[in-house]
């Protein structure tokens, strides 16, 4: 199976069972560079957010993971700045059997439960470790301030 069949395979399982926490298409016609929307978790700082997110597929996907990141800002210590997301699976720990609807859910996941082991940002990881309230009060602005 080519990167473009299994993209395409992958598109149509979401439209035909979507998971209601994200939604995901292409990009004009092209597959290789997709867009999502995932809405913030309920019980997360983040609920009621809208966040956008861009999804690059390598030629060589599934073999290599796609890129995934973060358009819409967001006060989290695994996101960069730029939108890098640190996810072990989205690198060292990649693997053909996953696909995008397994990654996005697992970035749902993470905008749940934050993994202050795997900081891209270590002001907000400690932050997060010092008081995990003031940590979510600003995760909760940001939201507000970005993401509605």
């Amino acid at each position: 199976m080519t990167a473009l069949q299994r993209i395409s395979k992958e598109m149509q399982d979401l439209a035909d069972e979507p998971l209601g926490q994200f939604s995901v298409g292409p990009v004009g016609n092209d597959l290789f560079h997709c867009q999502a929307t995932i809405m913030g978790p309920r019980g997360s700082p983040y609920e009621g957010g809208l966040f956008d997110l861009s999804i690059d597929f390598p030629e060589s996907y599934p073999f290599e993971p796609p890129e995934i990141k973060f358009k819409t800002q967001v006060y989290h210590m695994n996101v960069g700045p730029y939108g890098d997301i640190c996810l072990d699976i989205l690198g060292k720990n990649w693997s053909p059997a996953l696909s995008l609807s397994k990654v996005l859910l697992v970035i749902c996941v993470l905008m749940t439960d934050p993994n202050p082991d795997d900081p891209l940002r270590f002001n907000l990881r400690d932050e997060y470790r010092k008081d995990v309230s003031t940590y979510e009060r600003n995760a909760r602005m940001w939201t507000q301030k970005h993401a509605m």
